[in-house]
Order: C-alpha cells, then sequence, then structure tokens
C-alpha cells in the first residue's frame, strides 16, 4: 500500500514539475458556422490566461502581430479579410515601450470564404506572440484545418444537436445540444437513483459496505478500495454506452428515427421491461457470468473492488436492465457523445451511495429496512415504462400513416394507464410481489393526487384542447376525429358567423398529398414546392416553408406555443403561402417524380427523401423545425429560423419577411445554388 501511494504521489509531482516548466497562457479553440448558400464563417477564438494579453493584428509588426496564412487551393475563396471580435485594449505597452492594440480573457477571429462544389478542407497556419506585465514568449505558430459543406445525414434535431446560422448580429440555435445533452445527464441521473431503490439493489448496500470493511482496523484500505469500487461502476457503465456509440454511429440515425423496424422494436423492449416490472417475468443474465465474476471479487486486493463492482452489475441486472436500456434506447438517434453521457450520468448516481456508506458505515444504521415499498418502486417504473413506450408506435404509425395510433387512441390509453396508476398508488390494485397496503402513506396519497390531477388534465384532449404540455409527446391534433375546436370553426363558416379575425383562407388549387398530411390549426397550405410557386405567384404573397417531420417533438412544441398564437395564425393565414416539407415521410413517389440528388448522387424516390434532399441542396442544413421566408422566384427574404418558442422573435420573423418581400430585399437566391 506504501509503495502504491508513494508512485502515485511520484507520478503526481513529475506531472507537475513539467506543466510548471511549460506555459501555454493561449488556448485556441476552432469552429465554422453556415451563412447562406457555399458561404461560412470561420471562427479562431483565442481563451486568454489572467495577467496575459495577446497582440491584435493591427500593430507594427516590432513586437509579432497576430497572422493568418491560409493556403491556397482553388476549391475556395476569401472574402474579405480575417476581423476580430473582442474587447480591444489600446494603451502603452512596457514590453516594447509603444502604444498597442492588444486583447485579455478572449477573442474571436472571423473569416469569410465561400467555397465551391459540394465540400472543401480549409487549411492553415496562425501566428501569434503573448506577453504579461513581465515577460513575452516566443511567437508560436498553430495549424488549423476546417472541414466545409460536408453534411453527413439527415436526421431530427435531436439527432444533429446544435448548428449555427449566422448572417451578421442574427444567430439561430438549431439543436440545443448542449442543452439537450444536459437535460439528458440529469434524466440518466435520476434513473441511476430509481435503480438504487429497487428489490436487487437497494439490499446489496448494507452486503456490499461489509466486504470493504472487512479488513479489520485497516479503515484506509477499506476506504481505497470503496473509491476504487465506486469508479469500476462508473467505468463498467459507461464502457457500455461508448461500446453503443461506436457501434451506432451518426450515419443510421434517420434509420433509427423513422423507420418502422427500429421505432416498433424499441416499443416492444418498453413493453417487456414493463411487464418485467410488474412481476410478470424478471430479465436475468446467465448464472455462470455472475458466478465468474464473484469468484474474482474473493480474491481480495485491488482488483477485488473491481470484480465487486461487475458482480453487482451483473446481479442489479434484472432490476436495472430496464432502466439502462431506457437510456440507451432513448439515446438511439446516431449521436456519439449521448449514451456515453446518459450512462455516465447513471452510473454516478448509482455508484454515489455504495461508495459514500463504504466510507461512512455508520450512515447505514438511518437506512429503511428494504421490504414491500421497494417492489411498489418497479412497479410505478413499469406503469410509466408502459406510457412512453406508445411514443415509438405513435412515430412508426405516423410515418407510415398506419392510423393506429391516433391522437384520441393515444390520449385514451394515457388516460387509462395513469388512472391505474394512481388506484396502485391508493392501494387498490395489486400485483403479485407486492406487500399489503394496511393504510395510504402521505407519499403515496401525495403521488395518486398528482397522478390524478394529471389524468383530469388529459381528459378535455379527447375533445380537441390543446395540451400544450404535451404537445411533443402526442400525435398530431390533425389526428384526432372529434375536434370540438374544428367543428365550430366550420359551424361559423357554414353559418355565416364572423368567427376570428383570422379564417382558413383557400388554397389556389387541391393539394397533393393532402389526403394523408395536415397542417396545424386549421391552416390551408401545400406539401409540394411547385404547387406552392405556383400560388404565390397567384396570390402574389411570399411562402412560408417549413421543414418539419412526423417523429420531430420540437416541431410540435412549435406548432403549439407558437403557431397557435392568435397573432401568428393570422399573419400565417393572410400573409403567406404555406408549404410543409415532411422530411421524414415514407410515401413512395410515382417513377416520374423521383429526383438524383445532386448532394449524394442517389434517387429519392419517397416523399420525406425528396423533401430532405431539397432542404440539404439548397439550405445546407438538415434538421427539423427550420422554416425559410421565400418568394415566387427563389429569393430567401430572411435568415432562416429554427426551433424557438419565443412568440415574440417569430413574429419578428414573419413580419421582417413581408417588409422585405414588398421592398424587393433578399439574402440570396437558392436557384443559384
Amino acid at each position: 500500500m506504501k509503495r502504491f501511494t508513494f508512485l502515485i504521489a511520484f507520478l503526481i509531482l513529475m506531472v507537475v514539475s513539467a506543466s510548471a516548466q511549460i506555459l501555454e497562457p493561449v488556448k485556441w479553440s476552432f469552429s465554422s458556422r453556415n451563412t447562406g448558400i457555399n458561404e461560412y464563417e470561420l471562427i479562431f477564438k483565442a481563451s486568454i490566461d489572467n495577467r496575459w494579453h495577446l497582440y491584435s493584428q493591427d500593430i507594427p509588426q516590432a513586437p509579432p502581430a497576430t497572422t493568418f496564412t491560409f493556403k491556397k487551393d482553388s476549391s475556395y475563396t476569401l472574402e474579405g479579410k480575417v476581423r476580430e471580435v473582442g474587447n480591444v485594449i489600446q494603451e502603452f505597452d512596457k514590453n516594447f515601450n509603444m502604444e498597442l492594440k492588444f486583447y485579455a480573457d478572449s477573442v474571436r477571429f472571423v473569416q469569410k470564404v465561400k467555397i465551391k462544389g459540394k465540400g472543401t478542407t480549409v487549411k492553415g497556419t496562425l501566428n501569434f506572440m503573448c506577453c504579461d506585465d513581465t515577460q513575452c514568449l516566443p511567437p508560436k505558430d498553430v495549424d488549423f484545418s476546417f472541414d466545409l459543406g460536408k453534411v453527413k445525414s439527415v436526421a431530427s434535431t435531436v439527432a444533429i444537436g446544435k448548428q449555427e446560422m449566422a448572417t451578421g448580429k442574427d444567430k439561430i440555435n438549431i439543436g440545443g445540444r448542449k442543452k439537450g445533452l444536459w437535460g439528458f445527464f440529469i434524466l440518466a441521473f435520476l434513473g441511476g437513483l430509481l435503480g438504487i431503490l429497487t428489490p436487487c439493489v437497494f439490499p446489496m448496500i448494507p452486503m456490499t459496505v461489509s466486504f470493504f470493511m472487512k479488513e479489520g482496523e485497516d479503515k484506509a484500505k477499506g476506504k481505497m478500495q470503496a473509491l476504487l469500487y465506486g469508479f469500476s461502476i462508473i467505468a463498467i457503465y459507461t464502457l457500455i454506452g461508448s461500446v453503443l456509440a461506436v457501434i451506432a454511429g451518426p450515419n443510421i440515425a434517420n434509420w433509427l428515427s423513422t423507420n418502422w423496424l427500429p421505432n416498433i422494436l424499441f416499443f416492444l423492449v418498453f413493453m417487456a421491461f414493463a411487464f418485467s416490472f410488474f412481476g410478470m417475468f424478471e430479465i436475468t443474465l446467465p448464472h455462470w457470468a455472475v458466478n465468474k465474476s464473484d469468484q474474482k471479487a474473493d480474491k481480495g486486493g485491488f482488483l477485488g473492488p473491481v470484480f465487486m463492482a461487475l458482480t453487482l452489475v451483473l446481479v442489479s441486472f434484472s432490476c436495472t436492465g430496464p432502466i439502462v436500456g431506457t437510456i440507451l434506447v432513448e439515446s438511439a438517434g446516431g449521436q456519439i457523445l449521448k449514451p456515453i453521457v446518459g450512462m455516465f450520468g447513471f452510473s454516478l448516481a448509482f455508484a454515489l451511495p455504495f461508495t459514500l456508506f463504504a466510507f461512512f458505515p455508520s450512515w447505514l444504521s438511518n437506512l429503511p429496512k428494504s421490504g414491500g415499498w421497494l417492489n411498489s418502486v418497479k412497479v410505478v417504473l413499469g406503469f410509466l415504462e408502459l406510457a412512453l413506450g406508445l411514443k415509438f408506435l405513435s412515430i412508426a404509425d405516423q410515418t407510415y400513416h398506419w392510423h393506429i395510433l391516433d391522437r384520441e387512441v393515444y390520449l385514451a390509453l394515457w388516460i387509462v394507464i395513469f388512472f391505474l396508476l394512481g388506484l396502485y398508488l391508493l392501494g387498490k390494485i395489486k400485483f403479485a410481489h407486492d406487500s399489503d397496503v394496511p393504510h395510504v402513506t402521505v407519499p403515496r396519497l401525495l403521488l395518486s393526487i398528482i397522478t390524478f390531477s394529471f389524468v383530469m388534465y388529459m381528459i378535455p384532449g379527447m375533445f380537441g384542447a390543446p395540451l400544450k404540455a404535451l404537445s411533443g409527446y402526442l400525435p398530431p391534433q390533425t389526428t384526432l376525429d372529434f375536434d370540438m375546436n374544428k367543428i365550430v370553426r366550420n359551424n361559423l363558416q357554414v353559418y355565416g358567423g364572423q368567427g376570428t379575425a383570422s379564417e382558413p383562407k383557400e388554397v389556389c388549387e387541391t393539394p397533393k398529398y393532402h389526403d394523408f398530411l395536415d397542417l396545424p390549426h386549421g391552416l390551408k397550405g401545400y406539401f409540394d414546392y411547385k404547387q406552392a410557386i405556383a400560388c404565390s405567384r397567384k396570390q402574389h404573397k411570399p411562402i412560408f416553408i417549413d421543414f418539419t417531420g412526423h417523429g420531430c417533438v420540437n416541431c410540435r412544441e412549435m406548432e403549439a406555443n407558437v403557431w397557435s398564437d392568435p397573432r401568428v395564425l393570422k399573419i400565417l393565414r393572410d400573409k403567406y403561402v404555406i408549404l410543409a416539407l415532411y422530411v421524414d415521410d415514407k410515401y413512395k413517389l410515382p417513377e416520374d417524380e423521383w429526383v438524383r440528388s445532386s448532394y449524394d448522387g442517389k434517387m429519392k424516390k419517397t416523399l420525406g427523401k425528396k423533401d430532405a434532399d431539397f432542404q440539404i441542396t439548397k439550405f445546407g442544413v438538415n434538421a427539423q423545425p427550420f422554416y425559410v421566408l421565400m418568394d415566387n422566384k427563389g429569393n430567401v427574404l430572411v435568415q432562416p429560423k429554427a426551433y424557438d418558442l419565443n412568440v415574440d422573435h417569430f413574429l419578428e420573423f414573419l413580419d421582417k419577411g413581408i417588409k422585405n418581400y414588398k421592398e424587393g430585399k433578399s439574402l440570396f437566391n437558392i436557384n443559384e445554388k
């Protein structure tokens, strides 16, 4: 033990000593963003340590200025010079006895480029010098490389993550990847906490702690092993997520998110997990795997905790398997980081109590005794699995137009599921492994009140209530057979009532695909680009293009929370020709409507693939929702907009499009691509 501690301390000392001799006060990061058709901005961000400063490009060459050298290549052209974005400081510099411009904390250097063709790589070198008040470091070269115009795959917003398009000060966040990853990490962490409260994990806490404390009075060794044990649990689960990320990769995202086969498979997985939690059967691993790991753990030493962690993972699989499977299924969508982040969050929460109780064994006396309440936790999770699994069946149902799980059927199932959950919490329903509930505890009562309140909230949705809080999880409003709002609106039109200030306007001709595609809120519009162009010319209105998808959660949230605003509806109905392009629809086009992609050279034979290819080739974006305002000549009127639940921002977007249409202003023409 002493030798091991000495070795660790020696290595740390070596690293600290080595790093103390090398100063790197300026750290560079590189990114790019699409600003138009074949146009990009290359962003060089410098993060500067405290008390240091980085010199501007605009200084004499006596102290070397920051300079950028780009490798010449005919596949791209530089548009203007590198500009600096940051708080420039201009004052007397003691190092050179002259007034100079420099930056502290951080600065961004931006270079606009225009590429030719489908994609290219921009390479080069930047040279910079930095100083503090007492010393300067020698000028340093940093190589850079940007891959531009190479879109990988068509996927939903969740799969794409964060992309940015900007012109001047306008910026759009297409995916919100950072926010999405943090949110998913928190959900996975909560899943890990739930896993601890299952009957095959909770009783193992005191058993596991006793394993680490059996060394007698060598408490230091026990604590060291407890730490190793906790890290091993995290490493095992995170490794599972990493392997999934490598196997899945980003190229199968669209197939996973829209194809019927994986969605039906995920639905069946959720159902199996739910039935397992209800006690119908147990999901277990082969006994030989558990026994082999347990034998290794008994050998002790510093390998003992590693195999003890593996044993815990294997033994607890019958309870944590459904939760882990849920996390992995939820993260399936082509992202590399999401399954890793999910499994790290789950394992971090899962490992915490075992590690903490091993450090502080006296806490064990304060734990509640394991019993029937643990099985109740499993059953509640089973009800939740049952409800959430319907989402995958719904995606396949909408994409292929099976009409098995329309909105009223989906809502009816959710109402029944959560009503039964409320009865279970009150002790009115009992499963095979449940203990008797002689009386209702206060926590059970509160949970049942919340559950029954949720049921009451959903019931009006059966008659047309929008249920905005659930908009991302329910089938579209247009799939509802008995929509009271629609009936009232139609009666107002038939009997000559005044109705609202913006009743649906008639379209120029019968829209193609109207028999299986609809627009929300009774809006009238098209699902075919040529029809929308023709109507725009006839009505002298700009076109509102909505790149959407049946399985796009953010699209439904935008429609329920932004489009539903009376001001937005009035503008869309009166001022625009609406064109909705579903990038994931599986309707097979007639052969004379097939198109060959100029991006990947493949023939697009379905409506969804044709619409997705149009979005990629014309706008360089493959995330939804994505909104474009355009005239009938292909001129894009304003910077396209993505997911943003701020109604005022959306109104500004629509108003600016109308203003630029009337004034003949535009950003670029898609036909020039």
